[in-house]
């Protein structure tokens, strides 16, 4: 990470009503900080006019020393799959409905990011996922996952069939309506509607979740970091691989899906005092009396 920072990325959630304001005011508060901004090309196709360089999501990897991301959850989901490959830290301002990691309002985001701007920050890394397809041998997928890997029946396949290796060992064959391997920031999605346990995010760690499995006694395993996941499909139909729900892929039988920990972490910035405690109390609701 490269602090101080002089050249800041503004990524909005393009769709979202009245993102102009809140983005053009933040722009021209880091300007007046001397900082050089530059905004998302597609983010800016849907902006007022205004004089700010543009890039390509994919151009700002070595062009830039901090990204801001305005947006929900889903927004920053695909922006850590750009970004951290580079290395560039992230701060996530929540324009979304449940904000896990976009934790800063729009209320006070000026003088939060003028603290971050000064270094008054808490930084927190976090791991990744990647998630490939071989077919007879050769890779014919391969993504990023910041919360889950996910093998799932679509909505005409019935329950799919597929074996589990880890670390070259075999652990079982399962029959499913999927299987969910979940990062720590991953555990609090998918993985939690499907009966995983919630994982601090500091630690190094996936998560094993069976969707919906035929066995009773199939339940969510927690694994080492350093592990590599094997799922041969034993049996495929209308089955996919998806990773975060932004890339997926059909399976077929005899395909061979491979898990394992992406080699950068997603690096996040996070208000001095921030607490992931507190987050979970705010958004799961945990402060409200039963």
């Amino acid at each position: 990470m490269k602090f101080p920072f002089q050249t800041v990325a503004l990524i909005g959630k393009y769709k979202t009503p009245g993102i102009t304001e809140p983005l053009l005011r933040l722009a021209g508060f880091l300007t007046e900080k001397g900082l050089s901004v530059v905004v998302d090309k597609l983010t800016s196709d849907h902006l007022e006019r205004h004089d700010y360089s543009e890039a390509e999501l994919d151009e700002m990897g070595g062009a830039v020393d901090l990204a801001i991301v305005l947006g929900g959850d889903g927004t920053m989901l695909n922006i850590v799959r750009t970004l951290a490959p580079h290395r560039v830290p992230l701060v996530g301002v929540n324009q979304g409905r449940i904000g896990f990691l976009t934790d800063i309002s729009l209320d006070n985001m000026l003088p939060t990011i003028g603290d971050i701007l000064e270094g008054k920050f808490v930084t927190e890394q976090r791991m990744l996922l990647q998630g490939s397809v071989l077919r007879n041998g050769v890779e014919v997928f391969k993504a990023l996952a910041f919360n889950e890997v996910v093998l799932h029946r679509g909505n005409t396949s019935s329950m799919i069939e597929f074996e589990v290796n880890i670390d070259n060992e075999y652990l079982s064959t399962q029959r499913a309506d999927g299987l969910i391997a979940a990062t720590p920031t991953g555990t609090t999605a998918y993985a939690l509607s499907a009966g995983g346990p919630i994982v601090h995010p500091a630690l190094d760690l996936i998560t094993l979740v069976p969707v919906s499995p035929h066995t009773l006694s199939n339940r969510p395993i927690v694994l080492a970091s350093k592990s590599v996941l094997e799922i041969a499909m034993n049996r495929a139909g209308d089955v996919w691989l998806h990773c975060d729900s932004h890339s997926s892929f059909q399976l077929e039988e005899n395909d061979k899906v491979v898990i394992g920990r992406y080699a950068e972490p997603a690096c996040l910035l996070h208000p001095v005092g921030h607490s992931y405690y507190h987050t979970l109390r705010e958004k799961l609701f945990w402060n409200k009396a039963p």
